[in-house]
């Protein structure tokens, strides 16, 4: 609900004020925020409650409407211009911007235009002088937005790299994204520059990071962590109520269904095993259905493809699949029944169009590890991507945009239910041993900490000068009242 007052998560009602003491005061910038459930948005989320769970700390995010994967405006947030609301003990500053159904680089600098117009115009109210800014890229606005306030202040600024837009123009496929992307490095350059440190999200991104000036003594390695809860329900139950049968094999992919996954190539597979139906390895087999061998030369289990999400490609892959008795597609799953879907698969995968080298690393691979299914990755073997399939020893790599070479890797699974098991119960402990939510909270708590014990980077404002200010303007430091307010006018 975003009409009126929302309602705290946390039992804190509108108006009301906690006691806090003179702890931090932080600022996160990201455009994706819960309640989105998919990319960057949940990260975000479960980082800002980490620390408003610490003693005295008083957290604010600056975040845009809730649009993502579907890059459709939440409905719930349709015609509000600015909210603030409470979450979890998280105040959440939202801020209107434009959300391109289909996307092109001039699309895309509209929709990061539009995010800075808003921020600069309205930035968000937080009763006092932040002790550090931090900013989740790719978003550029946000980046810039958070390097300013921080600026602004005198205090640490700290971006943490989950994607590199200026990689992303380069590779996703995106029209126009050759020209956009030279300017969006060059404002990548500059945020960057004005860092006091840098996390990124995997250490493939380290060498892009250093390439564009930022000294290697300040990146620091901040993985994400698996965010979803374990499977809730027998497999058997949860297959059987979305209608895969027991004799097929489910291969899954979940998540964003945009231009840089490249998912064409799992429909291209399905077509090539469509026409192979029937088909075992010595060339006999059932006329009718979409096979893969089966051990012991019994008949071939059917292949059923899943693409279970949404995004900008969503139509065109509809297009795509409507032949194709194999293909399903089906929107994002509920937070709650998440797991159990990825559970009930055989089969999850990761595909990334062959251009896709080191602008992202998939935030599905995390839940992907931790459901303890085998991963299949048709990424370039060079990336980000396929070393963290091979370092958690959970899945096969084949060509990315190759669907004969995927056919090939999932009908050896389904003839290999030992070696399919194997790889997903190595996925599980990966997740288990490095993926953890805890230690990763923890990690960014440290940086932050960290941060904090440097000198912000040159170019700053005194902080103390800008501080007495602030507290003249804004009151004193830590303590705003917290409450929750929507409001379709007015800072906020």
């Amino acid at each position: 609900m975003v009409n009126g007052d929302a309602v705290p998560a946390n039992g804190t009602a509108p108006g009301q004020r906690r006691e806090r003491g003179p702890g931090r005061r932080v600022l996160l910038v990201s455009t994706n925020y819960a309640p989105e459930q998919a990319g960057i948005g949940p990260y975000a989320a479960q980082l800002a409650e980490h620390w408003a769970a610490q003693p005295d700390w008083d957290v604010h995010v600056l975040a845009g409407m809730p649009h993502y994967p579907a890059w459709r405006t939440d409905p719930d947030y349709r015609g509000v211009w600015r909210a603030t609301e409470l979450r979890e003990g998280v105040r959440v500053h939202r801020r209107r911007h434009t959300v391109p159904p289909r996307q092109t680089a001039g699309r895309r600098a509209l929709y990061e235009a539009s995010i800075l117009a808003h921020g600069l115009l309205a930035p968000p109210r937080l009763g006092g002088r932040p002790h550090a800014v931090v900013a989740q890229l790719p978003s550029l606005a946000g980046a810039l937005l958070g390097a300013r306030m921080a600026r602004g202040a005198g205090v640490p600024f700290i971006p943490v790299v989950q994607d590199l837009m200026g990689a992303a123009a380069a590779q996703s496929g995106i029209r126009g994204g050759d020209r956009a992307a030279a300017p969006a490095r060059c404002v990548e350059r500059r945020v960057l520059a004005a860092a006091t440190l840098v996390g990124v999200i995997h250490e493939s991104f380290t060498d892009r990071v250093a390439a564009l000036g930022v000294p290697r003594s300040r990146i620091r390695t901040v993985p994400n962590w698996t965010h979803i809860a374990d499977p809730s329900r027998p497999r058997a139950e949860t297959r059987a109520r979305l209608g895969w049968r027991e004799d097929e094999t489910v291969v899954l992919h979940s998540g964003n269904m945009g231009l840089k996954q490249g998912l064409e190539v799992l429909i291209e597979t399905a077509r090539l095993l469509d026409g192979r139906r029937g088909s075992t390895a010595d060339g006999a087999g059932e006329a009718g259905e979409q096979g893969t061998r089966a051990p012991g030369g019994a008949a071939p289990k059917r292949l059923r493809v899943v693409l279970m999400g949404d995004g900008n490609q969503r139509p065109h892959l509809a297009r795509l699949a409507a032949p194709l008795p194999g293909v399903e597609l089906l929107p994002p799953a509920a937070d709650a029944d998440f797991p159990d879907v990825l559970a009930a698969a055989d089969v999850l995968a990761v595909t990334q169009r062959a251009s896709v080298l080191d602008m992202s690393v998939p935030s599905k691979l995390t839940s992907y590890f931790a459901a303890g299914r085998p991963v299949v990755a048709s990424v370039a073997a060079g990336g980000g991507t396929a070393g963290e399939v091979r370092r958690s020893g959970a899945g096969v790599l084949v060509p990315p945009e190759d669907p004969a070479a995927l056919a090939a890797a999932l009908r050896d699974l389904a003839a290999d239910p030992a070696r399919a098991a194997a790889l997903g119960a190595a996925g599980r402990a990966y997740a288990t041993g490095h993926l953890g939510r805890t230690a990763a909270l923890e990690r960014l708590t440290a940086l932050l900490e960290e941060a904090l014990t440097l000198a912000p980077a040159p170019g700053r404002r005194p902080a103390g000068l800008r501080a007495a200010r602030a507290r003249g303007r804004r009151g004193p430091l830590p303590g705003a009242a917290e409450g929750a307010t929507r409001h379709q006018g007015g800072t906020a």
